[in-house]
């Protein structure tokens, strides 16, 4: 029986969508599989065994926790290399993060005559109202910048003690950069004057914590010396400076070349410094001192561009006009010369013209000799007592006529020197200003050489004889740290503190060293010190570690127990790690077994720009900018 036509192709339709359904199905089975696969081998080529890849339809899931953010974007990467990345479904998580590492705190404090500024990252455990009230007490006439960021972490060991330091250290320093963070203050800062440079670095040593590293870079600018004064002279005793300056180091050889060259052999010092009237400054004291070592004896001054050459009495003046020619010609155009040669001396004398000062230690002045009128007179006596002080004073002078012109200028300019000097006499003469005596000041002589040389003029001949002595000691001044170490150093070489065996028990026979030392310690007062402890090589280093660390802690202790302010000391045990001595010999055994005292240094420092110079900087450009109607302004503020 035929079956109707309807039926017929109904049927084979009906057959023709099963037969394709069942290819479809076979053909994206094919292609789930075959994605899959490829997927899954290019994760385990990269090390991601731990994703999932599941196929569905074109799509590829992924699954899976990624131990970081970066490993599951890496685990995307590889799977989109073998499929469309339209096609790659991301359903992984990453690892929650867990212990993560507390981020570096540190906070840069920036002073200087316009403010302070605080740049960093501190806890936020951190009182940041104290914080800055702190900062404003140090000067209530300027602004306090707070730029400070925080991070909810608990504050790492170390970082009170630093911050709390840098805060304390800047009240001393108008004008500093102090970078502090957990355990580690650095400083740079600037000082008015090497001596003020050295004072800053030891009290900033004596105040730090015992466990706190503090790096400083404490710089004394160049003093602007005016005028800029060479003074160099020649006699029966040899060649020396009476004063000598430089604008650097290589101008400052070339000078004391030159001297060495005519007969300079003691000690010298000049001074490097701001202020220098011409480039060739080096080469006109080179030149002059040449042409004095011709004459043989004489002085020669360099004041600014001036040079005054002084010849010896009964030099001859045939080689006095070659050498002053010679010089002329040679000098370099801006400076110019004077030469004196000396009268000859005769055998008639009307009398001493002369004005003589003399201070005692003690502070008392005598004047005496000629002075040109009453009023010069009175002039000598109101300047001294300026000077000396009214009681000090004890005139005793003649008016008389016939006197230089210049010789009240001589007399006060004398005076102005004398009083420059802890005691000394002064002479003056028509030909000569002497001045002789002794300073506590060690600049003084330089000094005085400039303002003489400034005061009484060109081709004008002076003396001085100026002797430096250290000025006494306060008595409640403390002995210098390093002194202590030293001292301490040597009780030991004689004497070492040992233990009994094993133990951190100190040996009957040490105490008296012990009490020796610390006798050394009452007077040094609040030193930075490290007592260490150092064992020998044998047994476990674990234990003599141990050891090494009660025996510095028991030194400690005794000290403590002598009434030693001990805040600022700190005991460390080294154990074996830093032997003195070979550990293979009973003698160099005995020698590694031992207590150290030494003070905690300063740490080398560099200066680099951190993010607080920079911002500073942008914000002095962004005023320094002219406006519509100003002229530019090319003057940068020095930081």
């Amino acid at each position: 029986m035929r079956l109707p036509y309807a039926i017929a192709v109904a049927l084979i339709f009906a057959v023709s969508a099963v037969l394709s359904l069942v290819g479809a199905g076979l053909a994206v089975s094919k292609i789930e599989d075959a994605s899959e696969m490829a997927v899954r081998r290019a994760l385990d080529l990269q090390g991601h065994d731990w994703a999932e890849v599941q196929s569905d339809g074109l799509r590829v899931v992924l699954t899976g926790t990624a131990p970081n953010e970066a490993i599951r974007f890496n685990a995307l990467t590889a799977a989109g290399t073998e499929v469309d990345t339209s096609r790659v479904i991301d359903e992984m998580e990453v690892e929650p993060t867990a212990n993560l590492a507390p981020p570096k705190f540190s906070a840069e404090i920036l002073r200087n005559d316009s403010g302070i500024s605080l740049i960093g990252l501190i806890p936020t455990s951190e009182d940041r109202d104290a914080l800055m009230a702190r900062l404003e007490s140090l000067d209530s006439d300027v602004p306090v910048s707070d730029l400070m960021e925080t991070a909810d972490y608990p504050a790492p060991k170390g970082w009170d003690d630093a911050l709390d330091f840098a805060i304390k250290a800047l009240s001393d320093l108008p004008r500093a950069k102090i970078s502090a963070s957990p355990g580690l203050v650095r400083i740079t800062a600037i000082a008015d004057s090497q001596n003020e440079k050295e004072r800053l670095e030891q009290d900033l040593s004596r105040a730090a914590p015992p466990g706190l590293r503090i790096g400083l870079a404490i710089s004394a600018p160049r003093p602007v010396i005016t005028p800029f004064t060479l003074r160099y002279l020649i006699n029966e005793d040899g060649g020396q400076f009476d004063a000598c300056s430089a604008q650097d180091e290589d101008a400052r050889d070339q000078i004391i070349e030159a001297a060495q060259n005519a007969g300079h052999t003691g000690p010298y010092s000049c001074t490097i410094g701001l202020g220098v009237p011409s480039p060739n400054w080096a080469t006109a004291a080179q030149l002059s001192i040449q042409a004095l070592s011709q004459l043989g004896y004489g002085t020669v001054t360099l004041s600014d561009a001036d040079i005054t050459l002084v010849a010896a009495q009964n030099t001859d003046p045939a080689l006095f006009d070659r050498v002053v020619g010679e010089l002329e010609t040679a000098l370099p155009d801006v400076f110019v010369l004077h030469g004196v040669l000396p009268e000859p001396e005769t055998e008639e004398q009307s009398g001493p013209v002369e004005f003589t000062a003399t201070r005692s230690p003690e502070g008392l002045v005598q004047l005496r000799g000629r002075l040109g009128d009453e009023s010069l007179r009175n002039m000598v006596d109101s300047f001294a007592q300026a000077a000396f002080g009214s009681e000090q004073v004890y005139l005793a002078t003649r008016v008389v006529d016939d006197l230089p012109a210049d010789w009240s200028v001589r007399v006060l300019a004398g005076l102005d020197a004398l009083s420059q000097l802890h005691n000394g006499a002064l002479t003056v003469t028509p030909e000569m200003v002497e001045l002789t005596g002794i300073s506590h000041d060690p600049d003084a002589k330089a000094r005085i050489t400039g303002q003489l040389s400034e005061q009484l003029g060109d081709a004008q001949d002076f003396n001085l004889s100026i002797t430096y002595v250290a000025p006494p000691e306060p008595e409640d001044a403390l002995p210098d740290p390093e002194q202590c170490e030293e001292q301490i150093a040597d009780i030991q070489t004689s004497s070492k503190i040992a233990f009994e065996p094993g133990s951190a028990t100190i040996a009957a026979d040490s105490r008296d060293t012990v009490n020796r030392i610390a006798d050394i310690l009452r007077e040094c007062g609040p030193i930075r010190l490290e007592i260490q402890g150092h064992t020998d090589s044998q047994g476990r280093e674990e234990m003599n570690q141990q050891l090494s660390q009660a025996r510095a802690q028991s030194i400690l202790n005794e000290l403590r127990g002598r009434r030693i302010p001990t805040s600022s000391y700190t005991a460390v045990g080294y154990g074996e790690t830093q032997p003195i001595a070979d550990n293979d010999t009973e003698e160099g055994r005995e020698e590694n077994r031992r207590i150290e005292f030494t003070l905690i240094r300063p740490e080398p420092t560099t200066q680099t720009e951190t993010g607080l110079e920079a911002l500073e900087a942008g914000s002095e450009e962004a005023e320094a900018e002219p406006s519509d109607t100003d002229a530019p302004d090319t003057d940068a503020e020095e930081q």
